[in-house]
């Protein structure tokens, strides 16, 4: 397992300016980085790539779905929309030499129907996405979509329900983002969560309950490590936190106040706490 980290605590878009954090992470002790793919174009990852290259690092992103691009949408024009996104995700991703192409890429965060998923929701969904997977597998990449908690989507919010999705879109290059922020407020028990999804996590997402430095709150991560390695999984573990310095994004995940006191300090005490969480027990 690769130890990498969600460059969005830093930025929306990493661009020259911040490509300082991919040596600040390779000394920290990553091998890996995700790159939040929320805008800008392919031309904008390749100069990423290349930065990359040159530290040593591998990479994966993050992407999301907007109102006016929602694949599931019953609308035809927003549906294709949505399509459209997906695609314009993927060559993205390709730009950037992305091993995986994770994060909430099927309904937009804080948009809500006041009820769960639509079979119609669903079914719309899976399509899109087994087309996107198709794509994906031709180019090399793995998806790992990520359910959300309850108050960030109506769409898919368990394991279970992930599970299920993942059978309904049924294609090798499709699984699940596993993110355990998430799941400590969604799962009951977030070992059996992991055992249920099994081979279907294609990332895993190392985040603290408050979602501040990984191994300063209540998630158990020697435990989670543990149980995601009996499932043969040898995928990237990302370290994810959020601050408040970036107003959008503290705004959609209700950040209000610092949860690190700077990047150094995340990015070293977070590689810390999650090298020492793999080792065996």
């Amino acid at each position: 397992m690769r130890l990498g980290i969600n460059l969005l605590c830093a930025s929306g878009h990493v661009g020259p300016e911040q490509y300082s954090l991919f040596e600040l992470a390779e000394e920290a002790g990553f091998d890996h980085v995700e790159l939040p793919m929320l805008s800008g174009g392919p031309q904008d990852y390749a100069r990423a790539a290349a930065r990359l290259d040159k530290v040593g690092l591998s990479r994966g992103c993050t992407a999301i779905t907007h109102p006016d691009a929602d694949p599931t949408r019953a609308d035809p024009a927003i549906r294709e929309a949505g399509r459209a996104h997906l695609a314009w995700i993927l060559d993205c991703a390709e730009a950037l030499g992305a091993e995986t192409v994770g994060g909430p890429f099927h309904a937009p965060i804080g948009e809500f129907s006041g009820a769960g998923p639509t079979e119609e929701e669903l079914a719309r969904g899976a399509e899109a996405h087994h087309q996107m997977a198709d794509e994906a597998q031709r180019r090399g990449m793995l998806l790992a979509l990520e359910p959300l908690n309850r108050f960030e989507t109506h769409f898919l919010n368990t394991a279970e329900q992930a599970r299920a999705y993942v059978e309904r879109v049924d294609h090798p290059a499709f699984g699940i983002m596993y993110d355990t922020f998430h799941a400590h407020i969604e799962e009951k028990d977030q070992l059996a969560a992991i055992a249920h999804l099994g081979e279907a996590i294609h990332v895993l997402h190392v985040s603290e309950n408050d979602r501040g430095v990984p191994g300063t709150g209540q998630v158990d991560f020697p435990a989670i490590l543990h149980a995601v390695k009996a499932t043969g999984f040898d995928g990237p573990v990302v370290v994810e936190a959020f601050g408040s310095g970036l107003p959008d994004l503290a705004a959609a995940t209700r950040v209000w106040r610092p949860l690190f006191p700077d990047l150094e300090t995340l990015f070293r005490d977070g590689a810390q706490a999650i090298r020492s969480a793999m080792e065996p027990a």
